[in-house]
């Protein structure tokens, strides 16, 4: 059975704070909807903190097809952006970019102790934000005859379907939002009414 619902942040979290041997790692999480927003997001960081050595990131996009990114910025190979990217996995999130902002304080802490440096202040971001779950809908068009009104309107009521928009003339049309996981039981109710047509916009 496909997802109907997935894991994000309502909203940007606030500045977090992990201290390594006196180098300090700032970590935050936005919410995002495309790969271009990471951008401005990382620029804005960097500007915010000019004299920090590294700001390290990694993102997550999709419900069916996923695409991520994970960035060192200039940290060893995979002991930054990935035990970041591990963070956004472990929590099963997605649509979201987590950055660490990294103070080197003078003394090395070695690959391993940065992917923990790095892994911790992503998850003490993660846990700071408000995570919340998200329905997955599929935008319906339902197109009838005015006598069929009452039975349409019925069905919708009956599985709580939100009507984005209608056009009641003779010749009626709803534009309906539906919870991916009832879509398939209310296509069925009207496919059984073979004087309204339904289908699927995306």
């Amino acid at each position: 059975m496909e997802k109907d619902s997935y894991k994000t942040v309502a909203k940007a979290s606030n500045e977090v704070l992990f201290k390594d041997r006196k180098s300090k790692f700032f970590g935050y999480v936005f919410p995002i909807n495309t790969e271009d927003e990471v951008k401005p997001i990382i620029t804005a960081l960097k500007k915010k903190y000019h004299t920090a050595n590294h700001v390290c990131y990694a993102w997550q996009l999709g419900t069916d097809t996923i695409s991520y990114r994970a960035n060192d910025d200039g940290e060893p190979n995979n002991s930054a952006g990935m035990p970041i990217y591990g963070q956004i996995q472990a929590f099963e999130l997605t649509n979201v970019l987590v950055a660490v902002v990294r103070f080197f304080g003078g003394t090395k802490l070695g690959v391993g102790g940065l992917v923990q440096a790095y892994k911790t202040s992503a998850q003490l971001a993660i846990e700071s934000a408000s995570i919340a779950e998200k329905l997955i809908e599929v935008q319906l068009k339902i197109v009838f005859d005015y006598p069929e009104m009452d039975i349409v309107m019925r069905i919708l009521k009956q599985h709580n379907v939100h009507i984005l928009s209608q056009k009641l003339e003779l010749n009626c049309e709803l534009l309906v939002t539906v919870r991916r996981g009832a879509y398939e039981m209310i296509q069925k109710r009207f496919d059984e009414l073979h004087k309204i047509s339904i289908s699927k916009i995306h």
